[in-house]
């Protein structure tokens, strides 16, 4: 039998080391809230590409980055021109035939070798302006292992890289934005990333007018997000020159805490955030730009980008990308704005008729924290139906998919009667199977006592009431029975009283119109107990005529008694 993780032999104490804490005593990003959006930076193009199995061709690129162009990015990382050609020519074409609005900054990622930095160059030769983002791995784990080099050697290539980058940047007529990153950020001593980041700015020279980026990678997440908040805090606290450097995040999932860490990045005084559409990237992905823009959204923050159009976006993506967006993907899954739980059905309906009866602005539904409208979804795939869910869900699909609205009174005699069709087939119970079995079960029954025709004529016992002549199929044979009453409904009910022997009490009705044009039907709901049997059902008729469809409803609901 093999050992479990933590047993005798796989002891992760033994094997895994905790990562350190940071010593900040005067932290402030807990009693902080995010106030505005920040940068956004779409890696798509290069960190996600290459996280891919089958990487993009040309025409999945060149879609990918129009998709970031309609969202509103403004500052976009369209390759590693120097790793491989095909990063080089879509460089070269975008710029070659003027794809690059004036208000966008395409941004290109280099190691810091000469050689890939003067390729790298003649990529981006003839933009109006880009930023150069160079990098180099600072991690203790890296510095050892990979590269067998001291801090020194480190600080040393950084230097230099930052040197020619800088004699370049002043040789083109580019506007070159310079970042630099240290890699691995999470794994590098606080004291070491401070000195080469301080180092490299020593070389550049920003200023306020003329920022730099700094960029720190949660390349690897390796603790909890706290932690990497109080990296950021501790950076901005210790290093030199905050006003002329943009403060940048490139967070990993590793963990899968990659949108927790990158808010509270944020609370701890980032400005920018590198990222890509629904967290595709290295190992378990980059941190996910649409999930960070919405939940600054549902916290009332305008995101700065147009994500309206959720479903298109996961659509679009996923043609690029060729990897699926999960079900249960925040707000683009499938299934993220379904709910199957009874209690849960019944809350969302209550709140969304709450909005709607109130004409209420602020949105403010249980269990639903974004209106799904605002991202180009509807309220028909909010609930759906199997053996867990309740009759608030099958009265909001009822409602909502076929205008419906139905008594409160009789949500739990429909649920009944779905809740054992979901029980028989074991699975989930469609939209249109609950219309059905809501139409074979409540609507025009029509056994013993089948509705045929009636009309009605002035009543001998005065001006208040109306005889009424109805005309019934009882049991395969045709009968016109006659009654009085205060009306259609009441007469009707008298006459198969005072004609069939059937004895009942009419208890709770309600109409409404199905559709909204001069030819719609009407549908009634009518509740009748049968004082005989002492039994209680509703019904329902559906017809052109409201005095047929409640005359209808009223049969219904008699002839479900009887069963």
């Amino acid at each position: 039998m093999a050992e479990s993780i933590g047993s005798k032999g796989l002891n992760p104490q033994e094997k895994y080391k905790p990562q350190g804490i940071v010593s900040l005593s005067n932290r402030t990003w807990p009693d902080k809230k995010i106030t505005t959006a920040p940068t956004w930076c779409s890696v798509d193009l290069r960190d996600g590409n290459q996280a891919l199995i089958n990487p993009m061709n040309y025409e999945q690129k060149l879609k990918m980055y129009n998709l970031l162009l309609s969202l509103g990015f403004k500052e976009i990382e369209i390759g590693f021109p120097s790793a491989a050609e095909v990063e080089y020519t879509f460089a070269r074409s975008l710029i070659e035939n003027d794809l690059i609005p004036d208000d966008v900054t395409v941004q290109v990622l280099c190691q810091a070798k000469e050689s890939l930095i003067r390729k790298t160059f003649d990529s981006i030769k003839g933009a109006k302006k880009a930023i150069f983002h160079l990098y180099n791995s600072t991690s203790t784990l890296q510095r050892e292992v990979v590269f067998k080099m001291d801090k020194e050697d480190i600080i040393k290539l950084a230097i230099e890289g930052t040197k020619l980058v800088k004699k370049l940047a002043e040789e083109t007529d580019t506007e070159i934005t310079f970042q630099y990153s240290p890699e691995s950020f999470t794994g590098t001593e606080l004291e070491f990333s401070k000195e080469i980041c301080e180092e490299v700015m020593n070389v550049w020279q920003p200023t306020p007018s003329h920022k730099m980026i700094i960029n720190l990678p949660s390349t690897v997440e390796m603790t909890t997000p706290n932690v990497y908040a109080d990296q950021i805090e501790w950076f901005v606290n210790n290093v030199t020159g905050r006003e002329n450097y943009i403060l940048s995040l490139h967070t990993h999932n590793d963990r899968g805490c990659g949108v927790a860490a990158t808010e509270l990045g944020l609370l701890a005084g980032a400005d920018r955030v590198e990222g890509t559409l629904f967290g595709n990237g290295e190992r378990t992905g980059n941190v996910d730009i649409i999930t960070l823009a919405l939940n600054l959204y549902t916290q009332g923050l305008n995101p700065n980008l147009d994500i309206s159009e959720i479903l298109k976006i996961r659509e679009l993506t996923e043609e690029c990308t060729e990897i699926k967006v999960p079900e249960r993907h925040p707000y683009a899954g499938d299934l993220v704005f379904t709910a199957f739980s009874g209690s849960h059905q019944d809350a969302i309906k209550k709140g969304i008729d709450s909005i709607k009866d109130n004409q209420k602005k602020e949105w403010k539904v249980p269990y639903l924290t974004i209106d799904p409208k605002d991202i180009g979804r509807t309220y028909e795939a909010i609930i759906r139906i199997n053996s867990q869910s309740g009759k608030g869900g099958v009265a909001y699909i009822m409602e909502n998919e076929f205008n419906c609205v139905m008594p409160k009174a009789m949500h739990p005699e429909v649920s009944q009667v779905v809740q054992k069709l979901s029980d028989k087939i074991g699975k989930e119970v469609s939209s249109e199977q609950v219309k059905e079995e809501f139409n074979k079960h409540f609507v025009n029954i029509n056994t013993p006592y089948e509705f045929l025709n009636f009309f009605t004529n002035p009543s001998t016992k005065g001006s208040d009431f109306v005889n009424c002549c109805l005309t019934l199929n009882v049991n395969g044979e045709e009968q016109i029975i006659t009654g009085d009453g205060n009306g259609p409904i009441d007469a009707c009910k008298n006459a198969i009283e005072e004609n069939l022997g059937t004895t009942f009490a009419l208890c709770n009705f309600s109409e409404h119109s199905l559709e909204e044009s001069s030819e719609a039907r009407a549908i009634s709901y009518i509740q009748v107990k049968n004082t005989q049997n002492d039994t209680s059902c509703y019904g329902v008729g559906v017809d052109a005529n409201i005095e047929k469809a409640s005359i209808k409803a009223m049969l219904s609901a008699l002839n479900r008694t009887l069963i």
